[in-house]
């Protein structure tokens, strides 16, 4: 085992400045009321695989600034050309060389490069920093034709991927709405106004024309932005119902009234009908599978049937089964909504024990407390949503008086285990890497690529949950426990070394096959500390296995700010599954590096960075990976064993079952 190689997150955390979080877990035991930002308290999920964000650039080897949201002075913005910083309007910061940079060191050199074509050739953003009303009104006038011609279709593609970031659904649909009746009326009156001034002449004719042609244009481009915003976040608005259909029924109801007008919209105006169709009515389709299925989660309940099927993207309103336990480890399996509050949750638990025979009272006032498997405990508030998938691999909830929080402890089995073979001996590793890329990639197609925006920006606040994201990640990390708890639980030395191999294999195929979640996954699992010490086991790996580990073990390098994973990312081409934590690190630098807002004014070129990187997000998926229909007996089972991996993410135990295979002193 090479002992100068580092795995990434031990790499991170020794060369880092951990971002403060409040909420995360703390000595023991943390309660989420004690304050924190909803984002920090988001990010912990993300912290669990890569839990710390560089804020310098290994390159440059100088900090970045990183602004304050209590500073005085306004930072300087790259300008829309990309020749300098420009100053926000009434300040004295006029000048400057470099300040406004706010590239990511997180992109790779042809990344950064392909930005700085952006901005030299397609001017990146022409927006400069305004309010957020201001650059709606900038991006209509750019789809109407009026400015940015060259570059609208990517403006407008910023705009959809980041508003939610400095202006909320509503009050976009509210200017949206305003602007069509505005701009109508305005229209129509002063090109009556021009005809009555010139007496009704030809010239008063051609300017009441030339009004009405600009009218119906800016209505078109308010509708086109509409449509735009409606196929961006189809899902999420069929999620929310009447709340999101109420905007097209409204815009569409003062469209029909324009039609005598302004004829020419009846092709934008039957769209529109179509989409408030959509937005309503969903398929029976679709309306019958939801209302039958209950949905478990990968890791808190189990059922064999339901990990064969393909996954779907998860919503807010999707039924779930979960277990929730009390402090005698007994358990009540509820029925749940997956966006529900946690003070719904604890009804139904209620309600549930004051019918169970082995409860004898009545509970009091409960609270709910998520309890890892090392033992440590964190607190929800009443008021706390969308619990379910920020739970960790092995992390259970549990429900009982504040009074018991102190005797709260995991589950047994979390804490003792039992050596054993492992089923992966009897498996192939081109069937197990087959169907890890087969289920990463349904876990990362499932993710709306504006959950990357909401997890990073805005966290707990954000009006749309990154629930699919959040169980990506907790995919990544299972992965990793899972490399290790096989290798661990195998008593036989000569075995241990078969399953080593098998493992730098599957990893291999991984990589082959462009699922580098998994193949990340699988090199941090081997280089956990429990694992890499295992002398005798490593020892007895061939030679070519070894070096082939080193060159695995130099892609998860992360110096040079991840180089060599980022050159071979960049010679791949589509469909690929990339390492999600590495892309929300990205995201975080971005975020932290420089400011959303100085005052009401908008850093529109920071939203242009973070809509760059969603766009690569978006090219990893622009193509269908091919997927198996293979369906004998052992292909199931192995399909089966890969979507519900048994794991221990105690690093005191794994360490403890490895000290006892090879003790220190051998």
């Amino acid at each position: 085992m090479p002992a100068g190689m580092k795995p990434l997150e031990k790499f991170l955390k020794k060369q880092t400045t951990a971002l403060t979080r409040a909420g995360g877990f703390v000595g023991g035991v943390t309660d989420k009321a004690s304050g924190g930002t909803g984002a920090s308290r988001r990010r912990a999920s993300l912290s669990r695989v890569v839990p710390f964000f560089r804020e310098t650039s290994p390159e440059s080897g100088q900090a970045r600034e990183v602004f304050s949201p209590d500073s005085e002075d306004p930072p300087s913005w790259p300008s829309a050309a990309g020749t300098g910083p420009v100053s926000v309007p009434g300040s004295a910061n006029s000048s400057g060389s470099g300040s406004g940079d706010v590239r990511s060191p997180s992109l790779s050199s042809d990344e950064q490069s392909s930005e700085a074509s952006l901005v030299t050739e397609g001017g990146g953003t022409p927006l400069h920093p305004d309010t957020p009303d201001n650059l709606t009104l900038a991006v209509l006038d750019s789809v109407a034709g009026k400015r940015f011609g060259h570059c609208t279709e990517t403006l407008l593609d910023d705009f959809m991927l980041t508003h939610p970031i400095f202006l909320t659904a509503d009050r976009l649909q509210q200017v949206l709405l305003q602007q069509f009746s505005f701009e109508g009326d305005r229209g129509g009156r002063e090109g009556e106004r021009r005809e009555e001034g010139r007496g009704g002449g030809r010239g008063g004719d051609e300017d009441a024309e030339a009004a009405m042609m600009d009218a119906a244009e800016r209505k078109q481009a308010v509708l086109n932005v509409a449509f735009r915003y409606l196929d961006t976040y189809r899902e999420l608005l069929q999620e929310e119902g009447e709340r999101s259909n109420s905007f097209p029924k409204e815009l569409y109801l003062c469209a029909v009234q324009e039609l005598t007008r302004y004829p020419e919209l009846v092709e934008d105006v039957l769209k529109l009908q179509r989409w408030t169709e959509i937005l309503h009515c969903p398929s029976e389709e679709e309306k019958e599978s939801r209302k039958k299925q209950v949905r478990p989660l990968f890791r808190h309940f189990r059922r064999i049937d339901a990990c064969l099927q393909p996954r779907e993207a998860f919503r807010g309103s999707d039924e779930i089964f979960c277990r929730v336990y009390t402090p005698d480890h007994s358990y009540v399996t509820i029925r749940s909504r997956l966006s529900c509050r946690v003070g719904e949750i604890l009804a139904l638990v209620r309600e549930k024990l004051q019918y169970s025979e082995d409860q004898p009272v009545l509970p009091g006032n409960l609270i709910l407390v998520a309890v890892t498997s090392a033992g440590e405990k964190a607190v929800f508030r009443p008021s706390d949503e969308a619990v379910f998938t920020t739970l960790g691999v092995n992390t259970h909830l549990f429900a009982c008086e504040p009074s018991e929080l102190d005797s709260l402890l995991p589950l047994p089995e979390e804490i003792h285990w039992s050596p054993g073979d492992s089923k992966l001996h009897d498996m192939s590793a081109e069937e197990v890497s087959n169907q890890l890329v087969v289920f990463d990639w349904e876990l990362f197609s499932c993710v709306h690529e504006v959950e990357f925006v909401c997890y990073v920006f805005h966290g707990e606040q954000s009006r749309w949950r990154p629930l699919n994201l959040e169980l990506v990640l907790q995919r990544c990390s299972e992965v990793q426990h899972w490399v290790a708890t096989e290798i661990l639980q195998c008593q036989s030395l000569p075995k241990r070394i078969q399953l080593l191999r098998k493992f730098i294999k599957i990893a291999a195929l991984c990589k082959q096959q462009q699922d580098l979640l998994s193949f990340l996954a699988v090199v941090l699992g081997l280089d956990n500390p429990a694992v890499s010490r295992l002398r005798l086991t490593w020892e007895g790996l061939p030679g070519k296995f070894r070096k082939q580990f080193q060159q695995f073990e130099s892609i998860a390098d992360p110096s040079r700010n991840h180089k060599s994973y980022r050159d071979l990312i960049t010679s791949l081409r589509p469909p690929l599954i990339p390492f999600t934590p590495l892309l929300l690190k990205d995201l975080t630098f971005l975020h932290e590096s420089c400011k959303t807002f100085h005052g009401e004014l908008v850093n529109f070129e920071k939203m242009h960075k973070v809509a760059e990187m969603v766009r690569i997000i978006r090219r990893y998926r622009s193509s269908q990976l091919a997927m198996d229909t293979e369906t004998s007996p052992s292909h199931l089972q192995t399909k089966a064993y890969v979507r519900q991996l048994q794991v221990i993410d105690n690093q005191n135990l794994l360490f403890d079952m490895s000290c006892k295979l090879e003790p220190k002193d051998t």
